[in-house]
């Protein structure tokens, strides 16, 4: 992957808009708090990152197939430059700070899902295209684990505003990056009516086909419920006595699960394993969480969570079904809208796990979403089944389709 010159182009702005974000998302967590002096202010400041995805990814969808790539890319990073520029300034409200913090998040989407397309265009849509969005999505996981360490360290030694005036500068870099580092390319479809209108009618497709349908569902499904035991980390910890390290290595748990199976799955599994382990390690990825039905203590969590996590090795064979069930020119507004199903899914699932947690005792809340998780995940495995392409029989299948079959 690192042999192609784009793909370093763009692995690098990814790194440095993981940064920006990263570290923004707490200075004005911590801004927010210190201008208010309100818990609530805070969290929420944290929260609308995930609320604007179902907005930005459906209404704007459409940007993604019909500018060039390169552009929609440039432009999304500049918007949220200038947009952690404003909220850098003294004078701007705390009203003000949430919704720039709306905005950028509500861009996201659009930046994620044209830059998940794109990489078909750099590096096809086979293989190498599977193994690089497993690669970025390593580094997201692990931005989790050493991002907000960094911009704790970092808010130690600058104030939060001044931590903030950084993200600015990496934003900028990563639209350089990828202005100077990736070809000019045509856009997907030339769509000339109205963007809303666009964007809701590729929605409507996307999602009016079965197939593709369930293989998004097979995505968003699972993310909902595994959420529940990071979101409850806090008061799981309080109830079993276990101290701040033990929360800390619950809380990474997950993570380090995940990119140790994305490592494996990529390095060590070919590409029909990875697409015949697809089905069964779906399935069988929440249950891990059902070992909180006897309230395990510290060591026994984090095994369960860090299992939990590896379950997502199933995601690296789905993205290769996914990509060859979308038709090109609808991949950007597929993906855009994949990235915002994603994202607000996890943060509906933190929120009902929370409120679900005000009735419940918190191990019977994060075994309930094991059980509940797993029952739709079963029933969204037999609809991705039902929904896979036959080969001919008598002949050889040697296009992609081949990449959507498990074994039979």
């Amino acid at each position: 992957m690192f042999a192609v010159r784009e793909f370093r182009a763009v692995f690098g702005a990814h790194l440095l808009s993981l940064l920006g974000v990263t570290v923004s998302e707490l200075a004005l967590t911590v801004l927010v708090y210190s201008l208010t002096g309100s818990p609530l202010l805070s969290a929420l400041t944290f929260a609308l990152g995930f609320l604007p995805y179902l907005v930005g990814g459906t209404l704007f969808a459409g940007v993604a197939d019909r500018y060039p790539a390169r552009r929609v890319l440039v432009t999304c990073d500049l918007i949220c430059a200038a947009c952690v520029a404003v909220m850098v300034l003294p004078g701007t409200p705390v009203a003000g700070l949430l919704a720039l913090r709306c905005l950028v998040a509500a861009v996201a989407p659009v930046f994620t899902g044209t830059r998940m397309a794109a990489l078909t265009d750099v590096l096809g849509d086979g293989d190498l295209f599977v193994l690089g969005r497993s690669l970025l999505r390593i580094v997201s996981q692990s931005a989790a684990l050493i991002g907000f360490g960094a911009g704790g360290l970092l808010l130690a030694v600058v104030s939060p505003r001044g931590a903030i005036t950084i993200t600015v500068g990496t934003f900028l870099c990563s639209a350089l990056l990828l202005r100077f580092g990736t070809r000019a390319r045509p856009a997907r479809s030339g769509g000339g009516g109205a963007l809303l209108k666009e964007s809701l009618a590729g929605a409507r497709t996307v999602l009016g086909d079965r197939r593709i349908r369930a293989l998004m569902l097979l995505f968003w499904v699972p993310a909902l419920f595994v959420v529940a035991p990071e979101a409850l980390a806090a008061p799981y910890a309080d109830a079993i006595g276990a101290g701040p390290a033990a929360l800390g290595l619950m809380m990474c748990a997950m993570a380090v699960g995940h990119i140790g199976a994305e490592l494996y799955a990529g390095t060590a599994l070919g590409p029909r394993t990875r697409s015949r382990i697809v089905l069964p390690v779906a399935a069988a990825g929440l249950l891990p969480l059902l070992v909180y039905a006897v309230r395990p203590g510290v060591p026994l969590t984090v095994v369960a969570l860090a299992l939990a996590g590896a379950g997502s090795a199933y995601i690296i064979g789905l993205d290769q079904w996914f990509v060859d069930a979308v038709p090109p020119e609808l991949r950007g507004r597929a993906m855009t809208l994949l990235t915002a199903g994603l994202m607000t899914g996890q943060g509906i699932g933190m929120a009902l796990a929370g409120l679900a947690a005000e009735f419940f005792p918190v191990h019977q809340v994060v075994t309930g979403a094991g059980i509940i998780g797993t029952v739709c995940t079963l029933l969204l495995v037999a609809e991705v089944r039902g929904t896979a392409p036959v080969p001919v029989p008598g002949t050889e299948v040697r296009d992609t389709a081949d990449r959507h079959m498990t074994s039979r």
